[in-house]
């Protein structure tokens, strides 16, 4: 009975042991995945190089920014119609004022043309009133007949100057080609070179241009 007491109990330790011994390597073999798995994860660390993650991070950033600027909004084509038309009335206006200022000019240019026409065909009228008034004899010039034409000679003279018209000074002027015509030479010691002498026919103007030139002598 002793015998087979003491051989339970042997049988009991051995199983103990072997227990013991198969945990211990199975905390070996944990121990040793754990390590290696701690290697793996150093290796991967290093292998990945600086800036990656960045890179990884920018380039979503820039495909984004890509098809933005690929799927750009198209402009509305009513804006575009918009934009025409007013482009399109701005120039419009633009003609019209132009044509208005020129419109305007011409039509100056023939008023000018117009009053000219008529004021030279007055003139010889003047010369007329003028030529008749000269040949009044002195005792003659009291009567009522010479004072009726001096008066309507200088209405007429009155009117032409409210209408812009003026004669042109010449006798003691200094000769002027853009105002005076000269048709005959005089020596005259008494009067300086180049200088009228005498004024065979009034010239006038209107406003700033000349409608008839002064038909003078030149003296020297």
């Amino acid at each position: 009975m002793k015998d087979e007491a003491l051989k339970k109990e042997d049988e009991a330790l051995k199983t103990e042991q072997e227990s013991g011994t198969e945990q211990t390597s199975e905390a070996g073999t944990g121990e040793a995945e754990k390590t290696e798995a701690a290697a793996g994860a150093g290796e991967t660390a290093e292998d990945v190089p600086e800036g990656a993650e960045g890179d990884t991070e920018q380039a979503p950033a820039a495909e984004k920014e890509e098809k933005k600027g690929f799927f750009k909004k198209k402009k509305d084509p009513r804006d575009e119609k918009i934009e025409e038309l007013t482009d399109r009335v701005k120039r419009q206006m633009a003609e019209f004022e132009n044509f208005r200022k020129r419109t305007d000019k011409e039509k100056s240019a023939m008023y000018e043309m117009g009053a000219k026409d008529i004021i030279e065909r007055i003139l010889p009228v003047i010369d007329n009133f003028e030529r008749g008034l000269a040949t009044v004899p002195e005792d003659a010039k009291g009567t009522p007949l010479a004072e009726g034409m001096e008066k309507i000679y200088k209405q007429f003279r009155k009117t032409l100057e409210e209408a812009g018209v003026k004669a042109i000074e010449a006798v003691g002027q200094e000769f002027d080609p853009n105002f005076h015509n000269a048709v005959m030479h005089v020596d005259d010691e008494s009067l300086g070179e180049n200088i009228v002498a005498e004024e065979l026919q009034k010239g006038y103007m209107y406003r700033d241009s000349v409608v008839r030139h002064s038909m003078v002598k030149v003296a020297n």
